[in-house]
């Protein structure tokens, strides 16, 4: 019987001067499974991605990928893996076609292969038109899904992606994520590390990360009912006035400036409402709408890092 897990990592531990980056983490990704590490920078997320690539040694603990050991097995799991850093190697002064092509050659892909997979790519990230553009002239989101495409060209097994979006347009963005998607058929185990929480909706599963240990470890929607909902969202054009005025209010655990409002983790929503609206009365503090709402994995990560007894409180 094959295999589920394509990625399984047991008490993984890096280190470097002064810093533990990795502390002690376990997680697995099955295959067919989108499997996102999400946290700030200095999480811990690349160091994971690059010693499950092989390219990084841990301390202590252990992982394999792709049925391979990372330590003793490294250059078996290089074979099996496409690895997509924050800076992919792609050759600026060869074209879309001509990069393609050159990976398909590194990885000894036979010619009506890998014809057929890049222009069934090209097609899915909206680049054909632009094959024959250098990789250089290019944008910064087309350069990703080039990267993307280099990396799939020899069909993994495993993909890992080192914060792929960061930077790219929405519309590129999406085009990314709709190619990840069609992977999902192909029976591929997808790991990507995010910075940006709402892209981390899309994932099957997240590991929430902050100093290089997991917080939580579920599926989006599983995460997001920890909160029970009792998140109260204010729209104000004076952010830090509200929260002047109600954080040391009873029963508010937490609150986060969002955009040009204010979230509020509390203990019940309905209740503490009007005593919220009353302090912000009492401060000459205006607001147009104080409402409760869904928790986002946003609030599920500033809930998490407050528990760790540090409180980011604006992003």
């Amino acid at each position: 019987m094959p295999e589920k897990a394509a990625i399984i990592v047991h008490d993984l531990v890096r280190t470097f001067p002064g810093v533990k980056a990795v502390d002690g983490l376990s997680f697995s990704v099955n295959y067919g499974e989108i499997f996102g590490l999400v946290g700030p920078d200095g999480a811990g997320k690349t160091t994971t991605m690059r010693i499950l690539a092989g390219v990084l040694l841990p301390n202590s603990g252990w992982a394999r990928v792709a049925g391979c050991d990372v330590v003793n097995d490294s250059e078996q799991v290089k074979q099996r893996i496409s690895y997509m850093s924050q800076r992919f190697g792609l050759y600026e002064d060869l074209t879309v076609d001509e990069n393609i092509r050159f990976y398909a050659e590194v990885f000894a892909v036979k010619r009506p292969v890998y014809r057929e997979r890049s222009e069934r790519l090209l097609q899915a990230a909206g680049m054909q038109a632009f094959r024959n553009r250098l990789a250089g002239k290019l944008s910064g989101g087309m350069k990703q899904k080039l990267g993307l495409i280099c990396a799939l060209i020899h069909t993994p097994r495993v993909l890992l992606l080192d914060e792929p979006t960061n930077g790219v347009d929405p519309v590129s963005r999406r085009d990314f994520w709709k190619i990840l998607y069609s992977l999902l058929e192909e029976g591929v185990a997808i790991l990507t590390s995010t910075a940006y929480l709402d892209e981390a909706e899309r994932c099957h599963r997240v590991a929430l990360m902050h100093q290089g240990r997991i917080l939580f470890c579920d599926e989006p929607a599983a995460l997001k009912a920890k909160l029970d909902n009792n998140v109260i969202a204010i729209s104000t054009l004076d952010p830090r006035g509200v929260r002047a005025a109600i954080e040391n209010f009873p029963g508010v655990h937490n609150v986060v400036l969002v955009g040009d409002g204010v979230h509020i983790l509390v203990n019940d929503a309905s209740k503490i409402t009007p005593g919220l609206r009353e302090a912000m009365s009492a401060a000459q503090v205006s607001h147009t709408s104080i409402e409760a709402v869904t928790a986002s994995l946003e609030d599920v990560f500033v809930n998490a890092v407050e528990r760790q007894g540090e409180v980011p409180h604006e992003r």
